[in-house]
């Protein structure tokens, strides 16, 4: 009796750890779930994509409650097995709407899927959710095209964490758009920022628990997940590979330098960069483009998932941080870069993300092109104070784009919004959340 008395104490107090880490979660708002509810009522199939750990789990979880839908893990053995043995007799079996977590772990699931659908015809009857992108999925891609939407669930923005859903993206397209002042972020509060990204795990944890969670995230990833969707004869190179990449965010992308570097060959480097964007861990920002400019670079960009992973394999503490102007410059640009991924998700405004950089070093660090062809380029600066050279390429933008360029913004460490022109705005960094 005593030690079925301990047993249901220690089944008890995981039942509360449970708890209190969706009630965690929950606290946070997710502004894309508005545009989730409205795909399932107009696409048989929703799929929600997104680093692992970053809340997918917990936001579908929420919807499909409301929908009344079942939910099935893949990350458990009974239901993985189950689904790996008989696929077609898995899916038949299924007698109303259901949500399938982390679904990439059974690729031939798809086309019982496929066929489930022509034959119900029902609209929300499978939400998915997947820690990899289905492009690298040929199986589940390829059997599903056009007959579901996909949304991209990014960790937490700063928006969500401040629970301030922020209309940046379009007030930066209206021209008549009105800009107060934001609220000051000097910077060690940014740099706490930066170091905690935004996967809500890790937001409770001091610096050095922070560091062992993202290395086991990491562990997680690349044991499970990239055995999952591909085959690599190395795996430890992918972590190698991931320490050098953190020096170069916020930098061109050229791989046959990276490949000299890492010594790996030129093909299989290429093929675990894929890997790792295909994970959500890196992100290619590509180069805008414009017909009559023959000399831009074409390279693109590379940015990190999340500015608490990238710091973590930086492998730097917060003083480091602090003491280089270059690193804090580079890791702040890879911070608003996110928080834009982030909102171009949820946002009425559609745009595309862009990097412009000329031959003759002339740069802006992105663009930013919606639907109408129009253009909003935003320079990243580290510093307190703006001065008339840091407008310089996206004055050179601007005489490239003439009235297809909304305006031009710098993002700065002051709390006061500056109109150095009438298109021409320097933007204290918290407008990013509290526009």
């Amino acid at each position: 009796m005593p030690r079925i008395g301990i047993l249901c104490k220690i089944i008890k107090r995981l039942d509360n750890i449970t708890q209190e880490k969706e009630e965690f979660f929950m606290k946070y708002p997710r502004y894309l779930k508005y545009s989730l509810l409205q795909s399932f009522k107009a696409s048989p199939i929703v799929l929600l994509i997104g680093p692992r750990q970053c809340g997918k789990t917990t936001l579908m979880k929420e919807i499909g409650e409301e929908l009344g839908m079942q939910y099935i893990s893949f990350d458990t053995l009974k239901q993985l097995s189950a689904a790996q043995e008989d696929p077609e007799g898995f899916v038949n079996a299924l007698s109303q709407p259901v949500i399938i977590d982390e679904v990439q772990r059974v690729p031939q699931i798809a086309l019982p899927i496929k066929l489930k659908v022509d034959e119900e015809r029902r609209l929300g009857f499978f939400g998915l959710t997947g820690s990899a992108n289905p492009l690298v999925a040929p199986k589940l891609n390829d059997s599903l095209a056009g007959r579901m939407f996909i949304h991209h669930l990014w960790p937490l923005s700063m928006g969500e964490i401040q629970q301030k859903k922020s209309r940046f993206l379009e007030s930066i397209f209206d021209p008549n758009a009105m800009f107060s002042n934001g609220s000051y972020w000097d910077r060690e509060s940014l740099i706490e920022i930066l170091s905690q990204g935004g996967y809500p795990n890790s937001f409770s944890l001091d610096e050095e628990m922070r560091d062992r969670w993202y290395d086991n995230l990491l562990t997680t990833i690349l044991e499970r997940d990239v055995s999952d969707i591909a085959n690599i004869a190395k795996p430890r190179d992918i972590a190698k590979l991931l320490n050098i990449l953190a020096t170069r965010s916020a930098s061109l992308l050229n791989i046959s330098e990276l490949s000299r570097i890492a010594s790996i060959p030129y093909t299989t480097l290429n093929n675990y960069l894929v890997l790792l964007e295909s994970l959500f861990l890196i992100i290619r920002q590509p180069a805008w483009r414009l017909n009559r400019a023959k000399r831009l670079i074409k390279m693109p960009k590379l940015y990190f998932g999340d500015t608490g992973l990238l710091i973590n394999q930086l492998r730097v503490g917060k003083e480091v941080i602090l003491d280089s102007g270059r690193l804090f410059g580079s890791l702040l640009e890879n911070f608003v870069f996110l928080e834009l991924k982030k909102l171009s998700t949820w946002s009425l405004q559609s745009v595309g993300l862009y990097h412009y950089r000329t031959q003759t070093g002339s740069e802006v660090d992105i663009v930013l092109e919606n639907r109408k062809g129009q253009i909003v380029g935003i320079e990243v600066k580290s510093s307190q104070t703006i001065s008339s050279e840091d407008w310089k390429g996206l004055d050179i933008l601007g005489e490239e784009m003439e009235d297809k360029m909304v305006r031009g913004i710098i993002f700065y460490l002051g709390k006061e919004v500056v109109f150095f022109q009438k298109n021409r705005i320097a933007l204290p960094i918290s407008f990013l959340w509290e526009a």
